[in-house]
């Protein structure tokens, strides 16, 4: 075990000496792969931004129940009973009483309010499931407009549907756009290995001679492939870690124009040793598919 330890460790010891003694091959490899995976990354966390921003915009994914005008306070303990069964969320009871003191408070309502005989509104709730999918939320609806004593179930499924279309052809598209960055990353590591074997293939010939073996031979450029695309993966983070940051403050600004309080969610730590670990296994795997094809040679 001692021995397997000892190998990987100066496998590595190898692979960063090499990234060390060629700053600027290292430089530009990293920059070319930290924008490869800055693309997907920025837009996966566009999207993720953007889906945050559907759930809080202001009645996108609520549901409002209005009650009939006779609905007394045992059939309104009635709903909120069946609220507790059917709905796995939170929902807020809207009294018609208050409800007309908003209608008082609008400068376009107040007249036509005060001449009201009595007060037209009925007692409302307003539904916020867990469950936001646009399926989810329509099941809900129907159900929830066969309850006794409901007069009316409002729901904008319409928009609902839309943003989350939306959102699949999105994921889609960057999905897409992901897999030709990644075969696009596995290319330059693929090069960067093949030319780094070539300059070494007196090296590897003397090794062969002496008995050493493939797994020995390739170990150290698993490991700089492996390294560099974790760096790469970093640097990509950092990227879009400034992006957001130079974007914060005109989109909070936009935000407050449209009286939201919104900002962006700029990624976590899990999300940026995911980022590194998926640029490691690519750089990993390119590595291994430059030195299967270039030790051939050797054989």
């Amino acid at each position: 075990m001692n021995a397997w330890f000892v190998q990987h460790r100066a496998a590595l010891a190898s692979a960063v000496r090499r990234l060390w003694l060629a700053p600027l091959n290292t430089l530009l490899s990293l920059l070319v792969i930290g924008i490869v995976l800055t693309l997907p990354a920025f837009g996966y966390v566009l999207l993720d931004n953007l889906r945050d921003l559907g759930r809080n915009v202001s009645g996108v994914q609520q549901i409002s129940l209005f009650m009939t005008l006779d609905a007394g306070r045992k059939d309104v303990g009635e709903i909120e009973n069946r609220l507790k069964q059917a709905a796995n969320g939170k929902w807020r009871f809207v009294p018609k009483e208050e409800a007309l003191k908003r209608m008082q408070t609008s400068e376009d309502m107040a007249e036509i309010v005060a001449s009201l005989p009595r007060n037209p509104l009925p007692d409302a709730f307003i539904v916020e499931p867990t469950n936001t999918a646009p399926e989810a939320l329509e099941i809900l609806r129907k159900e929830i407009a066969g309850w006794p004593k409901v007069a009316h179930v409002q729901l904008d499924s319409a928009w609902v549907k839309r943003f989350d279309a939306f959102l699949r052809l999105a994921r889609l598209a960057l999905s897409m756009l992901a897999g030709i960055f990644a075969a696009g990353l596995i290319a330059v590591t693929f090069n960067t290995i093949r030319l780094q074997v070539m300059a070494l293939a007196a090296e590897i010939e003397v090794a062969r001679l002496i008995g050493a073996t493939d797994a020995f031979i390739r170990r150290p450029f698993y490991y700089f492939g492996a390294l560099q695309g974790a760096l790469g993966g970093l640097l990509a983070a950092a990227l879009v870690l400034g992006a957001l940051t130079l974007l914060a403050g005109p989109v909070g600004e936009l935000a407050e124009l449209y009286g939201a309080g919104f900002s962006l969610r700029p990624p976590g730590v899990g999300e940026v040793a995911a980022l590194a670990g998926i640029g490691a296994f690519l750089g990993w795997l390119g590595a291994q598919l430059s030195v299967s094809l270039s030790l051939r040679k050797f054989d």
